[in-house]
C-alpha cells in the first residue's frame, strides 16, 4: 500500500512558520533536515546544551499555548543563517541565529510582538550537532495522511488547513486513518526506510488557523468526539538513509 508525498514542510525553529522543500535527506536515527533547530522557552526551561535532554513543549513559545506566535511569518536561510520575520504593525526583523545577538534581538522582536502573552522573558535556544526540539524524543520525522484530514474536514463540516498539523511529509493515496494500526511496520520513503514509531497523540496546535492566529476550533475534541481517540499523524524513524522528494511514494513493507 503506498502513497505519494504531495509537500515537505521543515520547521526552521520550533512552532513558526513551515517552509516548504522540494527533497529532504533522511539520515538513520536523525530529525527531519532544517526542522526544528531553534525553540523560543518561555521563562528558564533548563535546557543544557552540552547535554540536550527532551523538554515538554509547554516550555516553549508555541501555539498550543499562545495562538499569537501565528501572526509572525518567517524564513530561515540556510547559506546565511540569518532569520526573517515579519507581522502586521510591526518592523521585519533579520538576524543571524547561529550567533547569542541575533537570538537575543529576535527574542526582543517577539516579546514586542506577543505582549502579555508571552508570560515570561523569553530566550531563543539552539539545538547542538544533531539534536533537535521535537515535540517527542523519539518522533523524528512527521507524516500526515491528507485522506484522514479530508476525513475529519467531512465530520465537522468544515475546512482544515493541513498545516495545522506541522508534519514533516504530506501524503496522498492511502484509506482514512488506517495508518494508526502501524506502529513498528517498515516504511518505504522515497528512497529511505523507516520503522513506524507511533501515532502523533495532538495538542491544542491544531486548533489555531495558522493565516488568521485565531483559535477557531477545538481539533482534539473533534477527533475524540468522532473517533473515541486523538490521533492524527505517526512519526518515523529512519533505518537507511536516503532522499525523500515530492512525487516520490510512502509505501508500507508487505
Amino acid at each position: 500500500m503506498r502513497a505519494a508525498v504531495t509537500a515537505l514542510y521543515r520547521h526552521p525553529v520550533k512552532g513558526f512558520t513551515p517552509e516548504r522543500l522540494d527533497a529532504a535527506d533522511l539520515a538513520v536515527g536523525e530529525g527531519f533536515p532544517g526542522d526544528r533547530m531553534y525553540a523560543v522557552e518561555v521563562g528558564d526551561c533548563g535546557f543544557d546544551p552540552d547535554r540536550p535532554a527532551f523538554v515538554p513543549k509547554t516550555k516553549f513559545a508555541v501555539l498550543a499555548h499562545i495562538a499569537e506566535v501565528a501572526k509572525a511569518r518567517t524564513r530561515y536561510d540556510d547559506a546565511t543563517g540569518v532569520f526573517h520575520a515579519t507581522a502586521p504593525g510591526r518592523p521585519d526583523f533579520a538576524g543571524d541565529l547561529t550567533g547569542e545577538t541575533g537570538r537575543e534581538a529576535f527574542a526582543a522582536w517577539l516579546t514586542d510582538l506577543l505582549g502579555e502573552e508571552a508570560r515570561a522573558p523569553l530566550k531563543v535556544l539552539r539545538a547542538p550537532g544533531t539534536w533537535r526540539f521535537m515535540d517527542h524524543p523519539l518522533g523524528h520525522v512527521s507524516i500526515i495522511n491528507l485522506a484522514s484530514v479530508r476525513d475529519l474536514e467531512a465530520r465537522i463540516g468544515r475546512p482544515l488547513d493541513p498545516l495545522r498539523f506541522r508534519a514533516n511529509l504530506y501524503v496522498e493515496g492511502w484509506p482514512a486513518w488506517i495508518e494508526n494500526d502501524w506502529k513498528d511496520r517498515t516504511l518505504s520513503v522515497g528512497g529511505a526506510t523507516a520503522t513506524v514509531f507511533k501515532s502523533i497523540v495532538r495538542c491544542a496546535a491544531p486548533g489555531v488557523d495558522p493565516v488568521t492566529a485565531e483559535r477557531d476550533v477545538d481539533v482534539v475534541k473533534a477527533l475524540f468526539d468522532n473517533y473515541g481517540h486523538m490521533l492524527c499523524g505517526i512519526y518515523v524513524q529512519t533505518t537507511a538513509a536516503g532522499r525523500v522528494a515530492q512525487g516520490d511514494f510512502v509505501e508500507l513493507a508487505a
